[in-house]
């Protein structure tokens, strides 16, 4: 028998008609908001399988928006998201693609910054309101978002991994699933954990000299 969550159960709380097209596409958003920061300028959306045939429709450009502007998806606002992110001087776009071999509710989310290169992360919205991330700015990864995640890169040096460990081990942090990827001498790490990563920790784990990137992911609410 299958094991069952309570939010895939009961489906979250949402407002829209669709839990793949309105509550996954602004947990969606938020959470590549949350991995690529703040302070952009415009977010092009790029849309892929059944996101880019009936996003209108089905409300899927505005829970992508009103995601970036870091609304959960129970917040009234998301009817209104286009008009907040044009008062926050934040440009859309939207353009339909073919992502290829994805999950047909896609969405390639590309943040551009004045000062800074542009940054992107691909997810899928994969029924229930439940979502993966699959891609940031070219690095193939997957995660929930469902549990505290720190994602890192680093140069690929002996001990980097066992040290990164003893950090989260010593401020009590239970590592519960830990996935690397390497390319070249570059190594991605995606850890989720059972609670929350600190700022503490975080900025503890960017002393370590191998480490070029580090970022901490706070569960998505239903």
């Amino acid at each position: 028998m299958k094991d069952y969550r309570v939010f895939d159960i009961l489906g979250p709380v949402m407002i829209g008609p669709s839990s793949s097209h309105t509550a996954g596409a602004a947990r969606l958003g938020k959470i590549a908001k949350e991995i690529a920061g703040g302070n952009f300028y415009k977010a092009i959306f790029y849309l892929h399988g059944s996101f880019a045939k009936t996003y209108k429709g089905h409300g899927t450009d505005r829970a992508l928006v009103a995601g970036i502007l870091g609304m959960e998806p129970s917040d009234e606002n998301i009817k209104d998201s286009f008009n907040i992110a044009k008062n926050q001087g934040i440009d859309i776009e939207f353009v339909e693609t073919d992502l290829g071999y994805e999950h047909p509710n896609t969405v390639k989310i590309v943040f551009k910054y004045i000062d800074n290169e542009d940054f992107y992360v691909i997810g899928s919205s994969i029924g229930g309101g439940s979502i993966i991330i699959t891609n940031i700015n070219g690095t193939k990864l997957k995660f929930s978002g469902d549990y505290p995640t720190l994602l890192s890169k680093y140069i690929d040096t002996k001990g980097t991994i066992s040290r990164i460990s003893s950090i989260l081990s010593t401020n009590d942090i239970n590592i519960a699933t830990m996935k690397v990827t390497r390319e070249s001498n570059i190594a991605s790490m995606v850890v989720e954990a059972d609670t929350e990563i600190s700022d503490f920790i975080l900025n503890e784990i960017s002393k370590l000299e191998e480490v070029i990137y580090i970022k901490g992911i706070n569960p998505i609410k239903g």
